[in-house]
C-alpha cells in the first residue's frame, strides 16, 4: 500500500480511479483527480506549499514533485504524462504536456499546453514554456514545434497508455 502521510494535519486527497503503487510516497496538501497513476518510487510532497493534479496525470517511477516553501506551490493540469525520475519543482504544468525522462522543472517555470520537454532537459527557472514547443537540453531551449503527429504519437499515446497500464496490475490500489 502506498506511503499516504498527513503534514500538519492536512492528508492527501485523490478522485476516482487513481492507481498508487506500493512504494509511492504522497504527503500533505495534495489535491489529485480522477484516472491518474503515481507509480514505484515516486514521492509527491505536499508538505512545504499546495500540490494540485488535475485528472488522466501518470508519475511515473523515480519521479520527484516538491514545492519551495511558502514561495512556490505546484499545478499540474489534465493529461500530463512526467516520465521516469523527473524531477517538477515549484513549477505549473498545463494540459496536455509530455516531461520527459530525468528532466528538471525548476521553481516558477510555466510549461503551456501541447508542449514536450525532452529527456535530460534542464528548465531554469521562470522560464516560460510556450505552447506547442519542444524543449530540450541544459539550459533547456526550444528546439521546434509540436505537430499532430507528436501530440497524437507521444503525448496523448503515453497518457492514455498508463492507465491500461495500471489495470495489468493484480490486486492494485486504486482509489474510490
Amino acid at each position: 500500500m502506498a506511503l499516504i502521510k498527513k503534514v500538519k494535519g492536512i492528508a492527501p486527497n485523490f478522485g476516482k480511479d487513481c492507481f498508487l503503487a506500493d512504494n509511492a510516497t504522497i504527503t500533505g496538501d495534495v489535491i489529485m483527480g480522477d484516472h491518474c497513476s503515481v507509480w514505484f518510487n515516486a514521492v509527491i510532497r505536499g508538505d512545504v506549499h499546495s500540490i494540485r493534479i488535475g485528472n488522466k496525470v501518470n508519475i511515473q517511477d523515480g519521479v520527484i514533485i516538491h514545492c519551495t516553501y511558502q514561495k512556490a506551490p505546484v499545478h499540474i493540469g489534465n493529461k500530463v504524462s512526467i516520465a521516469h525520475n523527473a524531477i517538477v519543482h515549484g513549477c505549473t504544468i498545463h494540459d496536455n504536456v509530455l516531461i520527459g525522462m530525468g528532466s528538471i522543472i525548476m521553481d516558477h517555470v510555466v510549461i503551456e499546453s501541447n508542449s514536450i520537454i525532452a529527456a535530460g532537459a534542464v528548465v531554469s527557472k521562470g522560464t516560460i514554456v510556450e505552447s506547442g514547443s519542444v524543449y530540450a537540453g541544459v539550459p533547456a531551449k526550444k528546439i521546434k514545434t509540436v505537430d499532430t503527429e507528436l501530440i497524437e504519437g507521444e503525448i496523448n499515446r503515453i497518457a492514455n497508455s498508463y492507465n491500461m497500464y495500471a489495470s495489468w496490475y493484480d490486486n492494485h490500489e486504486l482509489t474510490k
